[in-house]
């Protein structure tokens, strides 16, 4: 028996606002779980030809804005901003991410960018290697410089990796690891606590899982 409930549909052709497109942007986004949404995501997800939403607002890039949303092939993008990226992945993944992974959340960059300023992966995880061992400690602010702290509380970029990549991407309590079990966070927490006089070093930084670091506290 035919359902005898009206339902709307769009007519091919009828006028769309600037609001049906912008709403449907975030929607597709929302499908996808993310709120980075290139054009081949949204032509995945989105109601809408993504070269009719170009036209509309100028560009793919400014619709995406307009939406309230991050640009997923934007251009000239700093290199700390792209390591940053690949910290996110190496860190959600536990491993070396790989290129395919740049087009899923929680990458917030896309391959093109990273073609575009290195060439090619490969290239572009040397060259965030390379930035990643460098030795880079954050100097302390003046509070903490008044604490007798010779060194900034919040380990940098580098460091977070390279403790991180010590310590096999898992908690040096537990073993947990995102390689083993997708999900698990992981941080980088001070052995001695920095309220008791523990310094941001190397040496001095652990890796652990939430659940670990939560139970932790300001122990030796």
């Amino acid at each position: 028996m035919n359902d005898p409930r009206f339902r709307l549909e769009r007519v091919q052709g009828a006028p769309v606002s600037n609001k049906d497109i912008l709403s449907d942007i975030q929607r597709a986004a929302s499908l996808a779980g993310t709120t980075v949404i290139s054009q081949r995501l949204y032509s995945e997800f989105g109601q809408f030809d993504p070269t009719t939403v170009s036209r509309r607002f100028g560009t793919w890039n400014k619709a995406v804005v307009a939406a309230g949303l991050e640009i997923a092939n934007e251009i000239n993008i700093p290199d700390e901003r792209l390591f940053e990226n690949i910290m996110r992945l190496w860190e959600y993944y536990g491993r070396q991410p790989r290129r395919a992974e740049l087009a899923r959340p929680p990458s917030r960059i896309s391959q093109g960018a990273y073609r575009r300023r290195f060439h090619s992966w490969m290239d572009a995880l040397a060259g965030f290697v390379a930035y990643a061992n460098a030795q880079d400690i954050r100097p302390p602010s003046l509070v903490e410089a008044a604490s007798g702290h010779q060194v900034g509380r919040d380990p940098s970029l580098r460091q977070r990796f390279r403790v991180m990549k010590r310590d096999n991407f898992a908690c040096c309590a537990c073993g947990a690891s995102p390689a083993l079990r997708p999900g698990v966070s992981l941080h980088v927490d001070h052995v001695r606590a920095w309220s008791l006089g523990g310094e941001t070093t190397d040496e001095n930084l652990q890796t652990l899982c939430d659940a670990c670091n939560l139970g932790k506290g300001n122990v030796l």
